[in-house]
C-alpha cells in the first residue's frame, strides 16, 4: 500500500511540474547610442550628433561674433573650422557645462604663427549664461561667443550626456 501512495505522489508531482511554467520578464536596458562624431555646420547654425554615419540629433547653436571664415588668431571672435577632438570637460560658473575642443590643430598653429599671431585656444562647446539680468533666451538666436559653440543649457545637458571625451568634432563652414 505504501508503494501505491508513493507512486500516486510521484505522478502528482510530475504532473504539477509539467503544468507549471515560469514567465521571466527581462527589463530592457536603454543605453545611449554611440556618438562617433560631432558635426558642426556653421552656415546653418547646427550641431549634429552622428551615430552609425547618420545624424541622430540636431541642435541650434550660436557661434563667435564673427562667424564667417575660420579662426585665424587669438581674439578674432571666429569659430574654428576643421577636424578636432572633444578632449576634456568641466562645469563652468559662467556657461554651465563646457566641453573643450582641441583647437588649435597643427595646421591652425602653423598658419597663425606664419602670419605672426598666436592661434589662441580654449574653444569650447558650452551652455549659455542664465541670470535675471541676461536670461538664456536672449542668447539663443545671436552669435555672441568669442569663438566657442553655444547651445541652450537643456541641449548642452543632452550633448554632455551623449558625447564622450575623445569624440571627433568636425566644424564645417
Amino acid at each position: 500500500m505504501r508503494w501505491l501512495l508513493a507512486f500516486f505522489c510521484l505522478i502528482i508531482a510530475s504532473t504539477a511540474s509539467a503544468s507549471y511554467t515560469e514567465t521571466i520578464v527581462t527589463k530592457s536596458v536603454t543605453t545611449q547610442p554611440f556618438i562617433e562624431k560631432v558635426l558642426v555646420l556653421k552656415s546653418s547654425r547646427q550641431l549634429q550628433l552622428i551615430s552609425n554615419g547618420k545624424p541622430l540629433k540636431s541642435y541650434r547653436i550660436s557661434l563667435g561674433k564673427r562667424p564667417t571664415g575660420p579662426k585665424m588668431y587669438e581674439g578674432d571672435k571666429r569659430t574654428p573650422e576643421g577636424l578636432y577632438w572633444i578632449d576634456w570637460r568641466k562645469e563652468s560658473d559662467r556657461f554651465n557645462l563646457a566641453m573643450h575642443i582641441s583647437y588649435p590643430n597643427i595646421s591652425d598653429s602653423v598658419r597663425a604663427r606664419r602670419d605672426g599671431f598666436e592661434p589662441g585656444g580654449m574653444i569650447m562647446i558650452h551652455g549659455t549664461p542664465d541670470s535675471v539680468e541676461f536670461p538664456e533666451s536672449v542668447f539663443h538666436t545671436l552669435d555672441w561667443t568669442d569663438g566657442c559653440i553655444a547651445l541652450t543649457n537643456a541641449n548642452m545637458r543632452e550633448v554632455w550626456e551623449m558625447v564622450q571625451d575623445g569624440t571627433m568634432i568636425e566644424i564645417r563652414p
